[in-house]
């Protein structure tokens, strides 16, 4: 088989969320009754400030249920957080995403957004294809284009009293990059937008609407991967195209799945993180001069800001019926890994509940735990400080314009989506 044939114009290959036979649920959407045992992570109230519901459950209920998405748990300690994380013989990662669709067991241990929904022994070979692309060297050469982009953006924005930092700075920054690496348009950056809002925002949407939207993403996908089987091109793209495991050249569905899940996760995780960022600094006037001041302080502050903030919550799925941490656990429930609430646990950081801008021992989650943790951290440091450094250079001074009409994106990556500032 030709690389050709691989990427046929009529050629579809079962993916992600989309196997028909998976196990469907009725969402449940409304109110929580009680968060130890209905919690929802789609809640307004969930979505506005998740911290104080994290902090209670912790002391009440490490391990909190819900009956939504076909049940599901919500550990809230470090220690269970972290012990799920390195537990894959227990623990599936076929879907990273919880929602009312379970696809099949099937799929595994590839999963349909290899290596993050990839179990043992697929897992490790199929990560490590990815390496290269993203160790600290790699992603040193994008720093001087990446420090323009973010200078072009904040030029965009001169003359305006109010800007939207999440919609107008954020969110471009990791999208031009990740576009880049993927030899991908540009200036198809709304699409983008629209392809993490369908992939983690729709989560409770029916799930053959849900698969339709997935459909678009991958169509898109499988557009730009035949552009590049035509027109090969130093990018990570062709790369995957041209890449093998055990001696065959990787299957359609893996190409694009990978793609999915560098577009996807790569954005998302990172604007939200941009974000979180600058929000903190504009409703903490002293964190924020003292960073003017004191630039050389940024990196420390930046680990903090992951910390407190953390954007990103993993799904995993029990394998089995079992006994774990004091709750009964059945087979396919959703286990949810709050890396925030992890993060914000007395028994892992003095002043959990404190943003500690110089705080020098942070061996904080944001990353992920365990044989999933992000490939790409180098890369997602690189632009969050990178971000930071230009607008604190060129905006010292900023507040929330209206902290009302800040809004948080819903589910399981967590950042401003609007985030009007005052500036000058």
């Amino acid at each position: 088989m030709t690389v050709d044939d691989r990427f046929a114009e009529d050629h579809r290959e079962p993916r992600g969320d989309a196997p028909l036979q998976g196990t469907r649920t009725e969402p449940v959407i409304g109110p929580v009754s009680d968060w130890t045992t209905d919690f929802s992570h789609m809640e307004p109230e969930w979505t506005a400030d998740p911290y104080p519901i994290q902090d209670d459950l912790r002391r009440r209920c490490p391990i909190a249920h819900t009956g939504r998405f076909g049940g599901g748990w919500l550990p809230t300690r470090y220690e269970d957080v972290a012990a799920i994380a390195y537990d894959t013989e227990r623990f599936s990662s076929r879907s990273v995403v919880m929602s009312n669709f379970r696809p099949p067991r099937e799929i595994a241990p590839v999963g349909g957004v290899p290596p993050i929904s990839s179990d043992p022994p697929f897992h490790h070979d199929a990560r490590k294809l990815l390496l290269p692309a993203f160790t600290r060297t790699a992603v040193a050469k994008r720093e001087a284009e990446t420090r323009a982009l973010c200078h072009e953006l904040i030029d965009a924005l001169e003359g305006r009293d109010v800007v939207d930092a999440a919609r107008d700075y954020a969110q471009h920054i990791p999208a031009r990059v990740i576009a880049d690496m993927l030899g991908f348009p540009t200036d198809d950056g709304p699409r983008f937008r629209e392809f993490i809002e369908n992939t983690l925002e729709g989560v409770n949407l029916p799930p053959e609407e849900r698969i339709e939207r997935m459909d678009k993403v991958f169509d898109y996908l499988f557009k730009q991967i035949r552009d590049h089987v035509a027109h090969p091109r130093d990018d990570l793209t062709t790369y995957l195209i041209e890449a093998e495991l055990y001696g065959r050249k990787l299957e359609p569905s893996h190409v694009a799945g990978t793609i999915a899940l560098l577009l996807i996760a790569g954005i998302d995780t990172t604007w939200s993180a941009i974000g979180a960022s600058l929000w903190h600094l504009a409703r903490t006037p002293a964190d924020r001069e003292r960073l003017v001041a004191e630039p050389e302080l940024l990196p420390t502050a930046m680990e903090e800001f992951l910390r407190a903030y953390a954007p990103v919550t993993m799904a995993r799925m029990v394998k089995e019926d079992m006994r774990w941490g004091g709750v009964d656990m059945k087979a396919d429930d959703w286990v949810l890994l709050s890396f925030p609430a992890a993060n914000r646990d007395p028994a892992q950081f003095d002043r959990a509940d404190e943003v500690v801008i110089d705080r020098e021992v942070n061996r904080h989650a944001a990353f992920g735990l365990g044989i999933h943790r992000c490939v790409g951290s180098h890369l997602a440091r690189m632009e969050l400080r990178l971000a930071l450094e230009v607008w604190l250079e060129r905006v010292p001074v900023f507040e929330l314009a209206d902290p009302a009409a800040v809004h948080w994106a819903p589910g399981q990556v967590r950042g401003p989506r609007t985030l009007p500032l005052r500036v000058g």
